[in-house]
C-alpha cells in the first residue's frame, strides 16, 4: 500500500500552492471578481476565508492537545490588494512555522472526530494542504486560468478526503452500499457504507483481490478530477460512472451530524 506524503513534503507543497494562490489573486483584474466555484464569494472573500483559516489553524496547532478549539480572534483582512496578499503571506508563514515547531505527531484539536484521520498536527497539515490546493483552483478559475493539481497533491487529496471527510461512525441512513474510486494514475479506494458508518481503504487496483465484493457504483477519472468531484467543483458527468449513480447522490446529500 502506498504511503501518504511525508510531513516535510506536505509543508513544502502547502507553501507552493500558497504561492500559486497568490499569483492567481495578483493576476485578477479586481478583487471583486466573482468565484464561479464558490458562487457566494468574490475573490476578496476567498482570500479572507483562506487567510483566516491559516491564522486559526496556526493558533490551534500551537495550543497542542485540546478537547475544544482554542479562543481565536480573526485578524482583519485589508481591502487593498498588495496589503491583502502580504496579510495572506503572513498567515501562511504562521501556520507553517507552527506546524514545523510541533512536528507531525503532536496531538491537536480537530473538527473531525471518529474518522480515520488522527487528531494530530500531521493530519492537520495534510488537510490544510488540500484546503489551499482546492482554493487555489478556485482562484485560478476566477481569473480564467485553472490548472490541475500537482499529481502528488491530487493523489493524496482523494485519500485524505475519504479518510477525513467521509469516514465516520454515524449510521448510514440508506441500504448498505460499496463505492469505488479509481484514479487513472493507478490508485484506487473503496468506501463501505452501512449501519456502522463509513469506512474507507486503499485498494491495490481496480480489481483488488483483498476486497472481492462488487461495488454498487464506481467513479473513474484523473486524481485531480476525483478531488474536484469530492469537493463539488465538477459534476458527476465529468467522470466515468459505472453502476448506480443514485448512491453518489445519497452520499453527497448525507450529513452524518444531522
Amino acid at each position: 500500500m502506498e504511503e501518504t506524503l511525508e510531513f516535510a513534503d506536505l509543508l513544502r507543497l502547502m507553501d507552493e500552492r500558497s504561492a500559486a494562490f497568490r499569483a492567481a489573486v495578483a493576476a485578477a483584474p479586481s478583487l471583486d471578481v466573482q468565484v464561479p466555484t464558490c458562487p457566494e464569494w468574490t475573490l476578496f472573500d476567498l482570500v479572507q476565508h483562506l487567510g483566516e483559516g491559516r491564522h486559526r489553524w496556526a493558533v490551534t496547532v500551537a495550543a497542542g492537545p485540546a478537547d475544544n478549539p482554542p479562543a481565536f480572534s480573526a485578524p482583519v483582512a485589508p481591502r487593498e490588494r498588495e496589503a491583502l496578499l502580504a496579510w495572506f503571506t503572513e498567515s501562511t508563514r504562521q501556520l507553517l512555522d507552527a506546524l514545523w515547531k510541533a512536528g507531525p505527531d503532536q496531538g491537536c484539536w480537530t473538527w473531525w472526530g471518529p474518522s480515520q484521520s488522527p487528531q494530530t498536527t500531521g493530519a492537520v497539515a495534510r488537510h490544510q494542504l488540500q484546503q489551499v490546493a482546492v482554493h487555489t483552483y478556485d482562484a485560478q478559475v476566477a481569473v480564467g486560468a485553472p490548472e490541475p493539481l500537482p499529481d502528488a497533491v491530487a493523489l493524496d487529496g482523494v485519500d485524505e478526503f475519504l479518510t477525513t471527510c467521509v469516514a465516520n461512525t454515524a449510521a448510514w441512513p440508506h441500504e448498505p452500499a460499496v463505492i469505488d474510486y479509481h484514479a487513472t494514475e493507478g490508485r484506487s479506494w473503496r468506501i463501505w457504507l452501512d449501519a456502522d458508518g463509513a469506512r474507507t481503504a486503499r485498494l491495490s487496483g481496480p480489481a483488488a483481490g483483498e476486497h472481492p465484493e462488487t461495488a454498487y457504483v464506481s467513479a473513474q477519472g484523473t486524481a485531480n478530477e476525483l478531488v474536484m468531484f469530492c469537493y463539488g467543483r465538477i459534476r458527476m458527468d465529468s467522470l466515468r460512472i459505472d453502476g448506480d449513480r443514485h448512491v453518489f447522490d445519497q452520499l453527497i446529500a448525507w450529513d452524518p451530524d444531522a
